[in-house]
């Protein structure tokens, strides 16, 4: 029976091996006072999860299903479950990876901090809210995974709590963050209402179940309480709410541009290029594998996905538009984060009821390339960035003018990353918006896939007056510290590498994220996902019988 149970334990280890660092890293400091061990401490179990995401991402695509983990033996949906499909491991890897360069990064960036164990705390708990709530199996326990990244997120944009404005940033994240979550606790209840289940699979089952007349009969839950079209939809109306709010999509955005640029320079890049993925991870999750086109809510899901369209179009103009009046460069990347999000959201928008399967999948492989660039992209933009202001002690554009100037390489570093998310050949942004202008055109949607091109256009603005207030002003102020700048150089270096090698083997990369989509949100796909969860299920009971 264990080995039945427990084969896929790098699934089930990861999140709580991370989580168990976070909460013992404070203990050390009892006994332990040199910052190096702290360095090696953080940086070990970020490679730790890096192994072990990368190693889950390989498994699933051996195995050609999706991993399940019964936390205690107990069957889903009796019990907690962790359910790792290909997307969800790509993202895993994605995650994991960004994150060990922000790790890695934060060696150099917290030389002369004071608190760095608590900053070190922080950030592990980060990184297990953000695998936690892409490994998860269960819509609930996506709700307890979202509060630990939440308060991770929360604490670490009040770091600098002697910043009057970086306080003020975290209450007014914290304060909405917080209500997000409990929208989506009351939205929890109605589906439990409504199918009787928070395994996500189950959900699925019975979702597309009440399609097909059956009615939401499983073998291991059961109950329809009430209208279960209605309960159902508000859940999706009230989750979707807090998920765009985690995404930091348009109207949805107000809290990004305030936190970002308070935050130290790798937590922002955490949170624009990790932190927002969760949002847009939750919102697919629910309309493809809970909800999907072959669930009862075929009509809603439809009305869903209009509205996610003209979201993300009035996102992606909105911080296009914003970012050329900024001043400070850290919210000019905050605001380029919502213009990337709305790219995002147009493109898992296309997948209603009147497109082809192969269609959809199409906008959700662009969306998922997109992602990918983005994160890649942007963490490179706010670590390369942020080695400037560290050097000059200022955000204000005017005043890093020809600060590029101090490090060549990081500042050719900084220009891929822009390059990147302009779009621009042969980098990986030019092909993911290359595949989402080609989604959109083959879902009949025209004025959408001419808008992304506005979009990119608009954004070159913003991007453009930093390159050149960076590289082709005059610097005006003196460098407190030009000298050992050997991590972060590195860094930017390997991430600038990343942002050419997702242009250049774009074909590989677009197969591999297309396979990916195809495994997990197709027909057979979703069937996988449940098959897994029932074949899981059912071992167990035959077992506990005797069977």
């Amino acid at each position: 029976m264990s080995e039945a149970l427990y084969v896929y334990q790098s699934v089930g280890v990861l999140v709580p091996l991370l989580g168990g660092a976070a909460f013992a890293l404070p203990l050390f400091t009892l006994v332990i006072k040199r910052k190096v061990f702290y360095d090696a401490y953080t940086a070990f179990f970020s490679l730790v999860a890096l192994v072990l995401a990368s190693y889950n991402y390989v498994l699933v695509r051996a195995e050609g299903k999706p991993l399940l983990y019964a936390f205690g033996g107990w069957p889903p949906p009796l019990g907690i479950s962790y359910e790792v499909d290909e997307f969800s491991a790509v993202l895993g890897v994605l995650t994991a990876s960004v994150m060990f360069l922000i790790v890695a990064y934060s060696l150099w960036y917290t030389r002369f901090m004071r608190g760095y164990e608590w900053y070190y705390t922080l950030l592990l708990g980060l990184e297990t809210g953000l695998l936690g709530c892409l490994y998860t199996g269960d819509v609930f326990n996506l709700f307890v995974m979202l509060e630990v990244l939440s308060i991770s997120a929360y604490a670490l944009v009040a770091f600098y709590r002697s910043r009057p404005q970086a306080v003020e940033a975290a209450m007014k994240y914290g304060i909405i963050g917080a209500t997000a979550t409990t929208i989506y606790f009351i939205a929890l209840v109605f589906i439990y209402g409504a199918l009787g289940t928070l395994n996500m699979a189950d959900i699925a089952l019975k979702s597309r179940l009440i399609t097909a007349g059956v009615g939401p009969i499983s073998p291991f839950s059961n109950g329809l309480f009430g209208n279960a079209f209605i309960a159902a939809s508000l859940a999706i109306a009230l989750s979707l709410w807090a998920f765009t709010y985690k995404a930091a999509l348009f109207p949805n955005h107000f809290w990004l541009p305030d936190a970002h640029p308070e935050a130290p320079t790798p937590v922002s890049a955490a949170l624009s290029g990790l932190v927002v993925n969760v949002g847009v991870y939750a919102v697919v999750r629910f309309l493809y594998t809970l909800f999907g086109p072959k669930s009862f809510l075929i009509s809603f899901r439809d009305a869903v996905m209009w509205a996610l369209l003209v979201l993300g179009i009035a996102s992606g103009l909105v911080g296009a538009l914003l970012m050329a009046v900024q001043s400070d460069v850290k919210r000019l990347l905050a605001y380029s984060t919502v213009s990337h999000i709305g790219l995002i959201f147009m493109g898992l928008s296309i997948g209603t009821s009147s497109v082809s399967e192969d269609v959809a999948t199409l906008g959700l492989t662009a969306a998922l390339y997109h992602t990918v660039n983005h994160s890649v992209g942007k963490a490179l933009l706010f670590m390369g960035v942020g080695v400037f202001i560290n050097l000059l002690g200022t955000r204000d554009l005017d005043k890093l003018s020809g600060s590029g100037k101090l490090s060549p390489l990081v500042m050719g570093a900084v220009i891929v990353g822009f390059l990147q998310l302009m779009g621009a050949p042969p980098l990986g942004g030019f092909f993911s918006k290359l595949l989402l202008y080609q989604s959109l055109i083959e879902a009949g949607l025209i004025v959408p896939a001419v808008l992304v091109i506005a979009i990119s256009a608009v954004s070159i603005l913003g991007y453009l007056k930093v390159i050149y207030g960076l590289w082709a002003k005059p610097l005006k102020e003196a460098p407190k510290q030009v000298a050992g700048m050997a991590v972060p150089k590195t860094v930017v270096l390997v991430m600038a590498v990343a942002c050419i090698a997702l242009g250049v083997l774009s074909p590989m990369v677009t197969g591999l994220l297309a396979g990916s989509i195809n495994a997990s949100f197709t027909d057979s796909g979703v069937r996988d996902y449940v098959n897994s969860f029932m074949s899981f299920a059912i071992y167990v009971v035959k077992y506990l019988g005797g069977g």
